[in-house]
């Protein structure tokens, strides 16, 4: 049976009613472009807006009343800038992003796309830009601190160290993890850091974070403000008292023989090899390796017997190993003062006297034997000839205590030149009080190195000499580097000044943040070319680098 072929029914066209142009029939009897010009789906949305930016706090106002803090381009700011937007709901949003402006316009560009029913069956969609005026204003826990009724609650962080390389570290790990987002103000103390909160819960969730990443103690007590007795209610001020654990990494430590015994019988004289909420320790004799716990320690506290301060320059000059365990590699190792066995005069070396050990060989045993080849550099404490006030240590039989005890690898060729640093870090803005010779509540400026210049009244020597050993430590640990946010450096930084080393840091921050700019080198060092750098060199790569926000500073030249 033949197939009858049916054809399809005529399909009728019209002309536009304005233009002409041939056309399927609609209610409207008008082209798209015609439809377009005759009816506006974008009317009733505003075309110009404005957010507002607190730059003390960095946070932008999320209608109605939150504060919030968006990144540049992120999708919290987006959604903050579409909040501000009346009529968007009698219309269908298909697409909305961002459109790069010049970073200090403080504007910002949204281009939006909208659909919209206009005639029956008919659905128009429309593109159009909507531009944001950032206006710089105060939150209402930003006007308490300049109005000086700032604080409901105070956690105050303190260290007994003559050194602020554990701050250096907690502030990089707050920053991180944002944990600063609540704090209303941040004071630098003497010993260590407050934090001020508007809120009992915010300080109590510092507390806990505190907790979880350095090996701490906590109080807590509470003062009375004012109470009605006509509805029983009162208000108080909370104060958190925290403490850690006077040590840090690469400390010579000795733990006393009592719990030495207890902790699988442990060699007393140890190596602090990393800081977490428990303190690591290392017997580089044996590669033996135990965990103390904030609450072991309290229970009887016990101090460091010398920190990375007295630490000695050592040349290897052979290495044998001998077996590994982790990534630790235990080794006998033959080493000597740097400058050994040459003819120095007084002024040359600076010594006064010669005990009889400038040019001796000393045998130890250390875990750095992956890391060690003979001719190598390496820092470690010189026991021979220290004297420490500890009576644990003054217990210990002489046959187990050595001569050298190495802690870390140096590298003295690289450190002497001028090279500038391809990365570097940022910082929280602090207020200084309680220091001699400073106003309670002054903004001090930062010094070179990043940090505040006083550093709770010490001198700013100080401070820069803290400062880089704490890059150093970043430098030549993966591991603590990888706890840590490293940005790379900015390429409008001036370069290095002749004979110092030192680059002059950029007006404005980046929304109210400070930028930690890196130093280079050592003022002091000499470039010398003539020596080779060493192959092993730590360098830090791109690819650990964050990018800062350059592109969206919004923060006006001061």
């Amino acid at each position: 049976m033949a197939m009858q072929y049916i054809a399809p029914p005529p399909v009728h066209r019209i002309l536009c009613a304005d233009c002409g142009t041939t056309i399927t029939p609609n209610s409207a009897n008008l082209c798209v472009a015609c439809l377009r010009n005759t009816v506006d789906i974008t009317e009733g949305i505003p075309k110009q807006s404005s957010v507002s930016y607190c730059r003390n706090c960095e946070r932008f106002l999320s209608p109605p009343t939150a504060w919030t803090i968006a990144l540049p381009e992120s999708s919290e700011l987006l959604s903050i800038c579409l909040k501000k937007l009346k009529g968007l709901s009698k219309v269908r949003l298909t697409d909305a992003h961002f459109i790069w402006t010049e970073p200090h316009s403080k504007r910002i560009k949204v281009s939006l796309t909208i659909q919209k029913e206009v005639l029956t069956n008919t659905i128009l969609e429309q593109t159009f830009e909507i531009e944001y005026l950032v206006q710089h204003g105060q939150c209402p826990d930003c006007t308490r601190l300049a109005a000086k009724n700032t604080w409901r609650a105070l956690v105050q962080v303190r260290q007994k160290v003559a050194h602020k390389r554990t701050f250096l570290y907690l502030e990089q790990l707050i920053l991180k993890h944002n944990a600063q987002k609540d704090t209303v103000s941040v004071k630098e103390v003497r010993d260590g850091l407050d934090f001020f909160y508007a809120q009992r819960s915010h300080a109590l969730k510092m507390v806990e974070f505190l907790a979880n990443v350095v090996p701490t103690r906590s109080k807590s007590s509470e003062q009375i403000i004012s109470s009605d007795t006509h509805t029983n209610t009162a208000n108080f001020k909370y104060t958190y008292s925290v403490e850690i654990i006077p040590m840090c990494k690469d400390d010579l430590v000795c733990i006393p023989p009592k719990l030495a015994r207890q902790m699988a019988n442990i060699s007393p004289l140890t190596v602090c090899t990393r800081i977490g909420n428990t303190v690591h320790l290392l017997d580089p004799s044996t590669l033996q390796h135990v965990e103390v716990t904030p609450t072991v320690y309290w229970r009887a506290p016990f101090d460091s017997l010398a920190s990375v301060s007295e630490l000695k320059e050592f040349v290897v000059l052979d290495v044998e190993p001998a077996r590994s365990q982790g990534r630790f590699v235990l080794a006998d190792a033959q080493v000597a003062l740097t400058g050994a066995f040459r003819s120095q005069t007084k002024e040359d070396d600076g010594m006064d006297y010669d005990d009889g050990t400038a040019n001796q060989i000393f045998h130890t045993r250390t875990h750095l034997g992956a890391i060690l080849q003979p001719g190598d550099t390496a820092m470690g404490y010189f026991l021979t000839t220290a004297n420490y006030n500890s009576t644990d240590f003054a217990s210990l039989p002489e046959s187990r205590v050595p001569d050298v005890v190495l802690v870390k690898k140096a590298y003295p060729n690289r450190r002497k030149k001028t090279k500038a640093r391809n990365w570097q870090l940022k910082s929280i803005a602090k207020e200084v009080g309680g220091d001699e010779g400073a106003e309670e509540g002054t903004v001090q400026k930062r010094g070179p190195a990043g940090v505040i210049g006083r550093m709770g009244g010490r001198d700013q020597k100080k401070v820069d000499a803290d400062y880089e050993l704490f890059l150093r430590d970043l430098e030549e640990d993966a591991e603590l580097r990888g706890t840590v946010n490293l940005y790379k450096a900015d390429a409008r930084m001036a370069p290095p000044e002749a004979g110092t080393g030192e680059r002059k840091p950029k007006k404005g921050g980046q929304y109210g943040m400070d930028v930690d700019d890196t130093p280079a080198a050592p003022s002091g060092a000499d470039d010398d070319d003539d020596e080779e750098d060493e192959p092993d060199f730590p360098e830090v790569k791109l690819d650990e680098l964050l990018e800062g926000f350059d592109e969206m500073t919004l923060e006006e030249d001061q």
